[in-house]
């Protein structure tokens, strides 16, 4: 079990496992999933970790078939400029490995938005914390879990 999981069960959400064998030569881990598990990209969501300021870092979550507008969450979040977090920043914050980062049962509650693409879908698929697993969830539980918000943030 991953901490994405118990986090899940703990709060008595609905969810469904996916599990997928993880080719190491593969770096585009989200396209891989939605690949292997025979879905539309639309469906699959990507959990990326955003630099506001050099102490602030917050959650974006967007389709695998998109790319984040950084300029879109800046604006958001009322700061002047965004960029992505390293890899190594990214890990020690959320506690998993790239490719396989949760938006569930990270190390810290960061704030968190979610494309507005996720509430088109009843369920939609996002990391469960490794590479190879895959959670199906319904949006509305997203909200309830992080206290996520939903905005247009992939383009």
């Amino acid at each position: 079990m991953t901490p994405a999981i118990n986090l899940l069960k703990k709060n008595k959400i609905d969810f469904k496992i996916h599990k997928y064998s993880h080719d190491a030569s593969v770096t585009n881990f989200g396209l891989e999933a939605a690949s292997k598990l025979g879905l539309n990209e639309e469906l699959v969501f990507k959990t990326l970790l955003v630099e506001l300021t050099p102490k602030e870092l917050v959650v974006a979550i967007i389709p695998v078939s998109k790319s984040l507008c950084l300029k879109s969450l800046a604006k958001y979040f009322h700061v002047k400029n965004a960029k992505m977090a390293n890899k190594e920043e990214a890990q020690k914050v959320t506690g998993y490995l790239l490719g396989g980062i949760s938006p569930f049962g990270q190390k810290k509650l960061l704030r968190t938005l979610f494309d507005e693409s996720a509430n088109t879908y009843e369920y939609i698929y996002v990391s469960g914390g490794k590479r190879g697993l895959d959670l199906e969830i319904k949006a509305e539980s997203l909200i309830k879990i992080l206290n996520a918000k939903f905005t247009s943030i992939g383009i």
